[in-house]
C-alpha cells in the first residue's frame, strides 16, 4: 500500500495470477528479423518493420545527416520553433503519396488519434468506434467528451442503426487493419455510411501503409477510394516506414484546424528534425522496391498454407498480422515462452489488449525473413502446441 492510496503489490500480484503480467526484455542491436534478447539470439517473428527499413543502409546514412544538419533535438513545440524545413518536406512528400491536399505529422500514432477526435468533436456530438478499434481511437473517442458508442466488429448494419440514434454531428473512427486480428475494416461501406449520414470518417491505417496497395499506398488504395471516400487519414512512420512518428493528412481546411485545435499537436515538441529526414530515406524506398510487397505476400501464404496444415486456428487475415488463436491467456503465454526456448520470438497477445477468451500469438513478417526461417516457426510452432 502506498501512503493509503493504492495496493500495488496486491494488483500485480492479482496480474501474475491471471496470466496478464507484462514484462519488458532487452534487445541489444538494431531491429531485424534476427536480434538479441536479453543475451540470447532469436529470430523476430514479433516485429512491425514490415517492410524490413527499420536498418536499412539508406535510412540509416539519411537520419546521420538529418543529425550533422539539425542536431539531436527539435528544441520547442511546431508552433513555436521545432518545425524544421525536414518536417515540412516530408509533409509535403507524405501528402503527395497519399493523393491528399495536406499532411501533418504528430510525434506518435496515439496523439494523431487523441488529437483528432478531440479537435474536431465536443459534447453534445457523437463517435461511432469499431468494437476491436486500437485503444488510442477508443481514447480519443472517450477524452473528447462526445457521445461515445461502439459497433460490433465489421457490422455494418450495426454501425447503420446506431448512425440513425445520433442528433448531433458525428465522426466513424476505425482501424484500416485491424492490429491484433490482421483483417480489413469494410471501408467502402464505411465510406457510404459516412456520406449518407453526413458523418465524419477517420481511418487509423498504422498497419496498411507500406504494405497494401500498388504502391503501398495502403488500405484506401486498396479499395480505390480517394480522399473525398475516406477524408480523414492517418498513419504511422513506426512499422512500414521503420522510423518513429505519425501523420494525418486530408483536406487543407482539416490540416489547419489540427493545427489550430489539436492539442496533442499544439501543446507536444515536435518529433527530431533527423527522424524526418530518416522517413523520408524510407518513403522513397517504399515507393521505389516493390518487391519488398511482394515478398511479405509470398512469406505470408507460406505461412498460412503450413499453418492450415497442421490444423493451427488461424484468424482472416492477409496482411503481416497474422495471429493464432489460443484462447486461454495462460497457455499463449506458456507458448510464446516455449517458442522463445527454441529461439523464436513471439508475443501472446492477452485481455484487455483482445477480448477475453481470445488470447492469441501475434505472428509479424517482414520482408527481411527467409522461407527457411517461416518453415522453421511451423516447426517449432508444432512442437510448442503438442
Amino acid at each position: 500500500m502506498e501512503n493509503g492510496f493504492y495496493d500495488f503489490a496486491g494488483e500485480l500480484e492479482r496480474l501474475k495470477q491471471q496470466s496478464l503480467y507484462r514484462s519488458r526484455r532487452v534487445v541489444d542491436g538494431p531491429q531485424d528479423v534476427s536480434l538479441a534478447v536479453d543475451g540470447r539470439q532469436v529470430t523476430n517473428f514479433c516485429s512491425n518493420d514490415y517492410l524490413g527499413l527499420a536498418h536499412h543502409p539508406e535510412v540509416i546514412a539519411a537520419f546521420k545527416n538529418g543529425v550533422d544538419r539539425y542536431g539531436a533535438g527539435s528544441g520547442s513545440a511546431h508552433l513555436i520553433c521545432g518545425h524544421s524545413r525536414a518536417h515540412h518536406a516530408l509533409e509535403e512528400d507524405l501528402a503527395a503519396f497519399t493523393g491528399r491536399e495536406r499532411a501533418l505529422l504528430f510525434s506518435t500514432g496515439y496523439m494523431a488519434n487523441l488529437g483528432v477526435i478531440s479537435a474536431l468533436l465536443g459534447r453534445g456530438d457523437c463517435v461511432l468506434e469499431d468494437r476491436l478499434n486500437h485503444a488510442s481511437l477508443l481514447d480519443g473517442g472517450l477524452l473528447s467528451g462526445a457521445r461515445f458508442k461502439r459497433y460490433r466488429h465489421a457490422d455494418n448494419d450495426d454501425l447503420q442503426a446506431k448512425l440513425a440514434g445520433c442528433e448531433a454531428k458525428a465522426m466513424i473512427a476505425s482501424d484500416g487493419v485491424f492490429s491484433m486480428d490482421g483483417d480489413l475494416a469494410p471501408l467502402p461501406q464505411l465510406s457510404r455510411l459516412a456520406n449518407q449520414y453526413q458523418a465524419g470518417l477517420l481511418i487509423d491505417d498504422a498497419h496498411g501503409f507500406g504494405v497494401l496497395g500498388e504502391t503501398g499506398g495502403g488500405i484506401v488504395q486498396h479499395f480505390g477510394l480517394s480522399q473525398l471516400d475516406v477524408p480523414m487519414l492517418m498513419g504511422t512512420l513506426g512499422k512500414a516506414f521503420g522510423t518513429f512518428g505519425a501523420f494525418v493528412v486530408g483536406s487543407e481546411e482539416l490540416v489547419e484546424m489540427l493545427i489550430q485545435k489539436a492539442r496533442t499537436y499544439v501543446f507536444t515538441t515536435a518529433l527530431p528534425a533527423a527522424v524526418a529526414e530518416a522517413t523520408r530515406a524510407s518513403l522513397r524506398l517504399l515507393q521505389q522496391e516493390s518487391w519488398r510487397r511482394d515478398r511479405l505476400q509470398q512469406l505470408i501464404a507460406r505461412f498460412r498454407s503450413g499453418a492450415e496444415q497442421q490444423g493451427l486456428q488461424l484468424m482472416d487475415s492477409l496482411t503481416a498480422i497474422q495471429p493464432v488463436l489460443i484462447g486461454d491467456s495462460g497457455r499463449a503465454v506458456a507458448v510464446s515462452n516455449r517458442l522463445l526456448e527454441q529461439g523464436f520470438w513471439v508475443s501472446a497477445i492477452r485481455p484487455p489488449t483482445v477480448p477475453a477468451g481470445t488470447a492469441r500469438l501475434r505472428i509479424t513478417f517482414s520482408a527481411n525473413h527467409t522461407e527457411a526461417q517461416v518453415d522453421a516457426l511451423l516447426d517449432a510452432l508444432a512442437r510448442a502446441l503438442a
